[in-house]
């Protein structure tokens, strides 16, 4: 028999950087970028950096889920204001974790809970379809680059 620990550690398969977003400055509309470089306070050009909370993930297979909540297709990335988007890899079994992306590693340091902005994006009922997949937070533990389409490998 398999020890729990060994059973957490265990990926299916490494997951992709589906897409990447900036948001400029606060309340300002998320741009959409090929590549960025990772600082030790987040990504370059993105105003929400800080040394706990650097980064913020969600998981595209998220997305659908968070529309199906809506009663609609998929939420766009932008509208969640998270800052990567990554798909095939369980971000929450990764809690605690570090994973790397191109030359950047992260740890992934706790849940990224909906702002009350959700409402306003999304519309009636935005907050509560958020809430438990709204993605996670991380802090950089080495500064780098990644690009789109990039494997995302838990260490």
């Amino acid at each position: 028999m398999q020890n729990l620990k060994d059973l957490i550690s265990r990926h299916a398969q490494d997951g992709r950087l589906r897409w990447i977003g900036l948001r400029p400055a606060r309340r300002a509309e998320v741009l959409s970028v090929d590549e960025v470089e990772v600082t030790e306070r987040g990504l370059r050009g993105d105003h929400g950096g800080s040394v706990k909370r650097g980064v913020t993930l969600i998981q595209q297979e998220h997305l659908t889920t968070i529309g199906a909540m809506l009663g609609r297709g998929p939420v766009l990335a932008q509208d969640l204001r998270r800052n990567l988007v990554i798909e095939g890899l369980n971000l929450a079994a990764l809690k605690g974790r570090q994973l790397q992306i191109g030359n950047a590693v992260l740890e992934v340091t706790g849940i990224c809970a909906p702002c009350s902005r959700m409402e306003e994006i999304l519309g009636f009922g935005g907050y509560s379809a958020v809430r438990g997949h709204g993605g996670w937070c991380a802090r950089v533990v080495t500064p780098g680059g990644m690009a789109l389409d990039m494997l995302v490998t838990p260490l």
